[in-house]
């Protein structure tokens, strides 16, 4: 039996910090340029992205402070684990992304980091800040949907 594309996809690092800081607008899945050991290293999970952030320079796009811990067998052949980490996408895409971040407000941020069909994927969001109050209105969004499953829960128990 085949695998379906879903099942294949292996999440190796999330950032749920980035959906409580910021408004995600649009979301893009970008390759990763990675060299030997650091492959290894992201099979057993050995990645942040909790503090990195997306850079257009020079035409191409790269990921700035994505650590991924240096393998432990990999001695000499481990790159810097906080060098900046170029992302592949399309000339067009890059381009279009330069014309939203040139809007005011505009950043990127990674999302997630994952394995789709063998090869290392990171999706990056298109992300507009979020204010103070913006924050607290998530958190008590999210308290309200906490209380709610609560008490739906109490009610079933009862019957």
């Amino acid at each position: 039996m085949g695998k379906s594309s879903e099942s294949s996809n292996r999440l190796v690092a999330n950032n749920k910090k980035a959906y409580f800081d910021y408004f995600i607008e649009e979301k893009i899945e970008a390759g990763l340029v990675l060299h030997g050991t650091e492959v290894k290293s992201l099979r057993q999970g050995k990645c942040s992205i909790k503090e990195s952030y997306i850079q257009i320079q020079n035409g191409e796009v790269f990921a700035i402070n994505m650590n991924i811990t240096p393998y432990e067998k990999g001695n000499i052949f481990n790159k810097d684990p906080l060098r900046p980490k170029k992302l592949l996408l399309h000339k067009s895409e890059i381009n279009k992304l330069a014309g939203q971040l040139a809007t005011k407000g505009y950043t990127l941020v990674p999302l997630q980091v994952y394995f789709k069909q063998g090869k290392v994927k990171i999706e990056i969001g298109l992300a507009k800040g979020k204010k103070n109050y913006d924050k607290r209105e998530s958190i008590a969004k999210r308290d309200q949907e906490r209380q709610a499953q609560k008490e739906l829960k109490d009610r079933n128990l009862r019957f």
